[in-house]
Formats: C-alpha cells, sequence, structure tokens
C-alpha cells in the first residue's frame, strides 16, 4: 500500500502523476495525518472497472445456473459472440 501526504501532489505534480503510472494501483494521500483521498492512473482506474463489471456479470451467470437455466454449448457461445461484433461493425 503507498501512502502519500497531500502536500506531494501540490508540490510536484508531474512527479506524483509519473509515480502513479509507474506504481499502477491507487496511492492513498494522506490529509492531517489521516486517509482522505484515493488517487491512481487513468488505465488503473479502468482495468478496476472492467474487473468489476466483470464480476458483477459473473455472479449474474452463477445465479442463473443455481436457478436452473439452460446452459449453451461453447460453439453456440462463439457464433452469438461473433453475431454481435459483426453486427457493431456495421
Amino acid at each position: 500500500m503507498n501512502i502519500k501526504p497531500s502536500t506531494t501532489i501540490r508540490q510536484d505534480y508531474n512527479g506524483f502523476s509519473k509515480l502513479c503510472h509507474e506504481l499502477d494501483e491507487p496511492v492513498i494521500l494522506t490529509r492531517n495525518g489521516e486517509a482522505d483521498l484515493v488517487v491512481m492512473s487513468y488505465e488503473a482506474f479502468r482495468r478496476m472497472e472492467a474487473r468489476i463489471k466483470l464480476q458483477s456479470k459473473l455472479l449474474v451467470a452463477e445465479k442463473q445456473i443455481a436457478e436452473g437455466a439452460e446452459l449453451l454449448e461453447h460453439d453456440e457461445v462463439i457464433t452469438r459472440i461473433r453475431g454481435k461484433l459483426n453486427a457493431e461493425k456495421v
């Protein structure tokens, strides 16, 4: 876990930005010695957001399976995915 005082960002934004990109994980900023903000690179944020969305979709799928939803064969899944990708290109 990386913790920095809030003055770090005010005194050297470019250096702080570089640090966030190099660490590639959240940095906690403190204010008066207490955790105040969490900062991360945009790329790290997008990956975190994608993981959360994927986890949410997996939970829905697990619930559907537990409730007895019909499962699809691998070939059918691939066909549907390709169909959606081709539709987006048009």
